[in-house]
């Protein structure tokens, strides 16, 4: 009886196990998509520039900070294509979907698998600790397996643990140097420790240098390079980056409103203006390119067109302190102590 049963059995294994492995060959030829929709990526507002950069005016708010696609996983959703600095769509591990580990274990697969399976569980879960614990026996028991150094580096992420993120992007790297992901993951990372240091931001800037180059029209780390440029001042290059993720994302109010900043910090008003008004045309509760745009009439000497876009910015966004900073300043021009 019992040889029956096993053989009764064997073609539901064998299948289970064929599935198996064609997941796992289907998941490698797997890339991120190539555009983002409106709303998976979360906005951050950038840090202004200096005040003596803006040719004592109001401080700009450049908004829209770094983002990363993940691979395997998928960061928290959001607003835009520039934005939140993590292309947070693909955090969530869409590409496993609740594999039974109990089922996998009676089957015999090798627990580098299982504990993989397990971690993507448990991150989904946002459960980063857990999923940690299970991504590291993943790797003591396959150093080679690159899908679960990218998991852990993504959670590394996650946590804000940076240099480790790195550490396991390097070696991700070196398994595989070809996937465009790893170079703008490990950009992401090494910006978000940069604080300022121009040499970190460098390196942060080759790494998604080297994404681009391997594939030509990836937005987010098009996206990435262009705030790493702007926080260095090289705003010939965010126009150049930003009139290319127009060309790919014409509807990308921040891609607009970062080209305007990089056009008013190089004391062009006009077309500061007609980006940020695209922008505002695009998304008209978009606060940070009516304040921009009021920095750029008060610029030119047009305080009733500044004014009136400041007050529209404070509207949408009444907490913003930078933005009362900066009506307080019209209003003083004004003579309005």
């Amino acid at each position: 009886m019992k040889k029956i049963t096993l053989i009764r059995n064997l073609p539901v294994r064998l299948l289970i196990l064929f599935l198996l492995c064609a997941f796992f060959i289907t998941c490698k030829k797997k890339e991120p998509p190539p555009e983002i929709t409106e709303e998976i990526v979360t906005v951050q507002e950038e840090a202004p520039p200096e005040e003596s950069a803006l040719r004592s005016v109001p401080e700009i708010a450049e908004s829209t900070g770094r983002q990363v696609s993940l691979y395997v996983q998928r960061p928290t959703p959001g607003l835009s294509a520039i934005g939140g600095r993590v292309n947070v769509r693909e955090i969530n591990p869409v590409n496993y979907e609740n594999p039974d580990i109990d089922v996998l274990k009676q089957m015999g697969v090798d627990q580098s698998i299982i504990s993989f399976l397990a971690g993507e569980q448990f991150y989904k879960a946002g459960n980063y600790d857990k999923a940690l614990v299970e991504y590291n026996v993943s790797i003591s028991k396959n150093g080679e397996f690159l899908e679960a150094l990218i998991s852990r580096g993504n959670t590394w992420l996650k946590r804000g643990e940076y240099r480790r993120a790195i550490d396991d992007y390097n070696r991700a790297i070196k398994i595989d140097g070809s996937r465009a992901e790893l170079y703008n993951y490990r950009g992401y990372a090494r910006a978000e420790l940069a604080a300022g240091n121009t040499v970190e931001l460098r390196l942060a800037i080759d790494d998604y240098s080297k994404a681009i180059a391997i594939t030509a029209n990836y937005t987010d780390a098009i996206i990435n390079r262009s705030q790493a440029l702007f926080e260095i001042g090289e705003y010939n290059r965010v126009i150049e980056d930003c009139t290319r993720i127009i060309a790919l994302e014409p509807k990308n109010a921040y891609a607009w409103n970062r080209r305007g900043s990089a056009w008013y910090s190089m004391g062009d008003d006009d077309k500061a203006i007609k980006d940020f008004s695209e922008a505002i045309r695009l998304r008209g509760d978009y606060a940070t390119a009516w304040h921009n745009r009021s920095n750029a009439w008060y610029s030119k000497g047009e305080i009733d067109k500044a004014l009136a876009d400041i007050n529209r910015a404070l509207v949408i966004n009444p907490s913003s302190a930078s933005a009362y900073t900066s009506r307080a300043n019209i209003l003083r021009l004004l003579g309005n102590e």
